[in-house]
């Protein structure tokens, strides 16, 4: 008799990927208002998710419109670390020479506190959007490099001797051969670098409370309103699960064979 939820058919697809994480989401809601209320603690330290929810519904409208503008940021930002750290993988694959000398001035930069950036960012650049977008491309586009060149650097020697064999060009046997070798590597970098997108983010509308969710934390600490913080911290992580999983369709859509390759 065939078992309808066996993982490789429909139904353990959908209880894997949709029914797990939503009871694992149900659970940890469960237990954050059991704690509250079981320890009787203050909404001004810890609110309940219902005083959470009534915080969102007092204001609805307005929470809605700066998760917007983080998100806006975000996207903005993620692609551009996408794109700066494909092209500066692929060139650093393709010579060693300019990886040996690049690779530590990348690792150095990466080593410096974003936060402690965030304010030089306001001098250099002003207020407005551009100093939280270059805090997400800061924050995000590292990830993507190093996964980018472990995944060209990674290459099986056989596919290297098959394309020898077939008198394949070193640009074809880069585009048709390590880098679609790469792409699974290359997806764990973005999965990786998404939530660091959001970090970036509210570091930026923290350090700059003009709008945003980072700004409405900024302003609900200053106002001792804990339960609109914990809003907005709520809706950076639905942001952050969203986007993950969007990432993970898109691999699941662009590399099928992934998964297989064990």
């Amino acid at each position: 008799m065939t078992d309808n939820t066996a993982p490789g058919t429909p139904l353990g697809r959908l209880w894997t990927n949709t029914a797990l994480p939503a009871i694992g989401a149900v659970l940890a809601v469960g237990l954050w208002w059991l704690l509250t209320a079981a320890l009787d603690v203050d909404p001004f330290y810890v609110p309940s998710p219902l005083d959470v929810v009534h915080s969102f519904l007092k204001i609805p409208g307005y929470f809605l419109r700066e998760t917007w503008v983080t998100l806006q940021r975000v996207l903005i930002g993620f692609a551009i670390a996408v794109a700066a750290g494909l092209v500066i993988a692929v060139v650093l694959a393709a010579s060693r020479t300019v990886e040996r000398m690049t690779m530590p001035l990348l690792a150095a930069v990466n080593a410096i506190p974003k936060v402690a950036l965030a304010p030089l960012l306001l001098v250099w650049m002003g207020f407005g959007d551009s100093p939280k977008i270059v805090m997400v491309v800061l924050v995000s586009f590292f990830p993507v490099i190093v996964s980018t060149m472990a995944g060209l650097s990674s290459t099986p020697a056989d596919l290297h001797e098959l394309s020898r064999s077939l008198s394949a060009s070193w640009w074809q046997t880069f585009v048709r051969v390590r880098l679609i070798w790469a792409l699974p590597q290359v997806f764990v970098g973005l999965k990786v670098a998404t939530p660091l997108a959001i970090i970036g983010a509210v570091i930026g509308e923290v350090v700059n409370p003009d709008r945003g969710l980072g700004s409405v934390i900024s302003n609900s600490g200053a106002s001792s309103d804990t339960p609109q913080a914990f809003v907005a911290l709520v809706l950076l992580a639905i942001c952050g699960v969203v986007l993950y999983y969007l990432m993970a369709l898109l691999e699941r859509i662009t590399v099928p064979w992934a998964h297989k390759i064990t």
